[in-house]
Order: C-alpha cells, then structure tokens, then sequence
C-alpha cells in the first residue's frame, strides 16, 4: 500500500471535471460508500452518477488541498477549500467552504469516503431570505 495514496488520490479528485469523469472509477472501489452532510452514495455506478449531476448543476468547481497524510495503513486524512458557483447562489459568485475527507482505501482504491464540512456555508446561506435567516441563526449561537 503507497503511503502517498492520499496525496495521488488528492491529485486526481483535484483534476476531475465535467469533460473527465472517466476518472472516477481509478480511484474509487466498486462497493465505494460516501457520505457527506447531504448525501449517502453506495457503489460506484451511483458514485459516478453523483459527480456527473455534482458537474451538471455548477458552473465552476474548484478544489484545493491543504493536507493529505496518511493517519494508519489504509485511512488518510483531506484537508481542503472548495470553491464553487452556482447560477442561483450567491448571485453567481464564487462560494468558498471549508471541510475535510476521511478516506479509507485498499488496493489503490478508496471504497469509504465521508466529508465534513459546515452544509449552511456550502448552500443554506446563499439562498435568498434563508441565508439571511441561517447567517442571522449562526450570529446569536456564537
């Protein structure tokens, strides 16, 4: 097992886009379960069905990697800044959020992926009169 999986699998997520998502298939397992704070995705056919409707509905998908190690045989830790637009977010400006991918892997291949990130941040508060609220929500529990 390659002790710099998570930086090659970093690398390749980091080049995905709507023209190559081929690609998804070289690093994740058939029996592929990922997680995120709206999603839960089992296998590998609906995980490439996940990035191509992820690809379909943005304008500009962008993400950076601040960290990849590996934490024990076959686990590594992501940390990363996702930016993103949307036509019907934010006005169509770029959103940042920040978050982290725990991924679990063997043969090369990730078959467990859960990412934490804050979903407000992401979508909640770039939607009119909702933002406002959640922003507002966030503010007073500070």
């Amino acid at each position: 097992m390659s002790n710099d999986f998570p930086q090659q699998f970093a690398n390749i997520f980091a080049s995905l886009d709507r023209h190559n998502l081929h690609r998804v298939s070289e690093i994740y397992a058939p029996d592929v379960h990922f997680t995120d704070p709206l999603h839960d995705v089992h296998g590998l056919p609906a995980m490439e069905d996940y990035f191509g409707e992820l690809y379909a509905n943005i304008e500009d998908l962008q993400f950076e990697f601040h960290q990849c190690q590996l934490v024990t045989e076959g686990q590594g830790l992501l940390r990363w800044t996702m930016t993103y637009r949307h036509p019907r977010l934010a006005g169509g400006r770029p959103v940042k959020v920040d978050g982290c991918s725990c991924i679990f892997f063997r043969d090369e291949r990730v078959y467990r992926h859960i990412d934490y990130f804050d979903a407000g941040a992401l979508i909640y508060e770039h939607v009119p009169l909702l933002g406002s609220v959640i922003r507002w929500l966030k503010g007073r529990l500070a």
